[in-house]
């Protein structure tokens, strides 16, 4: 059995640098996973019930599909929105190691999560680019590198989809979202997204990644921002979905 030379640089490295999770540093014995199966089984996937449009999963008993109370206050922008899991314990270690602690390895595996989110919620869907919630040219200087670009890139290669980049852009620095209510969210980011005009929007439906939805301000505006350059469609897919 012939092993390729990439396998067995990853071999070697796994033999001189032991991979541990990064949640509970256990070793990992896994080739390639930086999550233990543990932790992984302790990650809380969304299934039914949830609101038809923003994905926002329910407590309780609902047998049929609804919209949600604040769906029908304030209808969103994008098509439909979805998630692969709650944005808590493993999987919320895991995006704030990734985002915040550069922990870009990380992207495989919460690119897997979100593809299969992806390959559930919208693979009978006619898809005809990938695109990303955009930073500021300021915040990607200092962070180095976008999340959402990194699993858009994960997706787009996976299904095989065009990834549109650079087309999609904010038009102001924003304060971070984490702090805010839901009201001041959607103040933050009003017209904070702008689409270069070149035509790539028109008449397209669009897959829209970013790594956390919260009150979805944010995939809100940048829709507003899609689907005034000409977007057909806009669905959005998160790999958390959380407060």
């Amino acid at each position: 059995m012939s092993i390729s030379p990439g396998s067995a640089l990853s071999l070697v490295l796994d033999f001189v640098y032991p991979r541990s999770c990064v949640v509970c540093h256990r070793a990992v014995v896994e080739r390639g996973r930086h999550l233990c199966w543990e932790c992984w089984c302790d990650v809380s996937l969304i299934g039914f019930p949830f609101c038809s449009w923003c994905g926002d999963p329910a407590a309780g008993q609902i047998d049929s599909h609804y919209v949600c109370s604040w769906c029908h206050r304030l209808p969103p922008q994008y098509d439909r929105a979805r998630s692969a899991a709650r944005y808590e314990g493993p999987l919320q270690h895991c995006v704030k190691a990734f985002k915040y602690g550069k922990s870009t390895h990380l992207a495989h595996e919460l690119g897997v999560l979100l593809e299969a989110c992806v390959d559930v919620h919208y693979g009978g869907e006619i898809i005809d680019a990938v695109t990303y919630v955009p930073l500021h040219s300021r915040r990607r200087r200092d962070r180095t590198f976008n999340q959402s670009r990194l699993l858009a890139t994960h997706v787009a290669r996976a299904r095989k989809l065009e990834l549109s980049d650079a087309g999609l852009y904010r038009t102001r620095p924003t304060p971070s979202q984490a702090l805010l209510n839901a009201p001041a969210r959607r103040k933050n980011v009003e017209d904070a997204f702008a689409v270069k005009p070149t035509g790539w929007v028109n008449g397209r439906s669009l897959l829209l990644i970013d790594d956390i939805m919260t009150t979805g301000a944010t995939v809100d505006a940048v829709a507003r921002a899609l689907k005034e350059a000409g977007a057909h469609r806009v669905w959005v897919a998160t790999v958390g979905r959380g407060v």
